[in-house]
């Protein structure tokens, strides 16, 4: 009885072990995924997008330091043709993307007169390699870009957001943050990134308390659990008009993460979904009516 005792409790011991290991490890996957170099994003855009207008475009590169010293690497698109040259817009790609990532949603801006800010997300392009929050740092990143952008082309200047996917999501979240940009277009965001993740434990079918688990070892490893990682609560109180979109057949992030912030958010807000796009593919499947949707939003609002 002893020795089945002993052996039961090496088993208990050793399958503790395998499951703590394996919550550090998922932890660890999920905010360290592989990054896209500059290269890679700008060919792979080229390939789908119709760039012939980037190579003539005058444009600015710089940096600017973040709320932690941290160093973001930011590159301004001209907008030669503007008269009043006093319209900007932040653009945020996603997840192991970067800037460049940004390009195929650029031209609709500069078609309008704005100068398109793009900008490497925290861990991503050019910047230092760390982990990403899922909208918690990164939020707070795109705060002091905003700040930086009126400091550097004027406090009287008109600033948009606009973002795709954690792009999204962190545009979304920087509206707890400051309340001095005059709209943010929101594509296929996260409400909150554990419904995303669980949802992927379900499509591979296994248990989503894997995630819990998952999300204690992050809030020991990186300080901040999956269960903080939620850019809907930021809309309690958002004046700032919000424009979503979301393709209607995305299987990676639902949906239902758009039409949720929508009821969530405070002020005036849309939700176009897309027909026939999945994930971050609306720009893409839909570009004519990706446009309309953008310019119709602005057309509303004066901008």
């Amino acid at each position: 009885m002893k020795r089945i005792v002993n052996v039961t409790a090496v088993l208990t011991a050793a399958a503790a072990a395998l499951v703590s290991a394996g919550s550090f490890f998922l932890a660890s996957f999920t905010v360290h995924g592989r990054r896209q170099t500059l290269d890679e994003a700008f060919n792979w855009q080229k390939e789908h997008y119709d760039l012939s207008w980037f190579d003539a475009l005058s444009k600015k590169s710089y940096t600017i330091s973040s709320f932690d010293g941290y160093e973001l690497h930011v590159m301004l698109l001209k907008n030669e043709k503007a008269a009043a040259g006093n319209k900007y817009v932040i653009i945020s790609h996603g997840y192991t993307d970067n800037r460049m990532g940004s390009l195929k949603y650029a031209k609709i801006y500069l078609d309008r007169g704005f100068g398109c800010i793009l900008y490497d997300l925290r861990g991503h392009g050019e910047n230092e390699r760390t982990y990403c929050t899922y909208s918690i740092r990164e939020s707070r990143d795109l705060a002091c870009l905003i700040d930086d952008t009126y400091t550097r082309y004027g406090q009287d200047i008109l600033l948009g957001l606009h973002g795709e996917s954690l792009g999204a999501a962190t545009t979304i979240a920087s509206l707890g943050l400051q309340q001095k940009t005059a709209f943010a277009a929101a594509d296929c965001p996260f409400a909150d990134i554990e419904n995303v993740l669980k949802g992927g434990m379900k499509n591979a079918h296994l248990p989503a308390w894997i995630v819990d688990l998952a999300g204690m070892a992050a809030k020991i490893r990186y300080g901040y659990s999956f269960k903080e990682m939620r850019p809907i609560d930021a809309l309690a109180g958002n004046k700032v008009p919000v424009l979503f979109l979301h393709g209607a057949d995305d299987t990676f992030i639902l949906p239902s993460n758009s039409e949720r912030m929508q009821k969530a958010a405070a002020g005036r807000s849309e939700l176009h979904l897309i027909p026939g796009a999945g994930h971050a593919e609306s720009v893409l499947k839909q570009p004519v009516l990706y446009d309309e949707t953008v310019n119709s939003f602005l057309d509303q609002l004066g901008l």
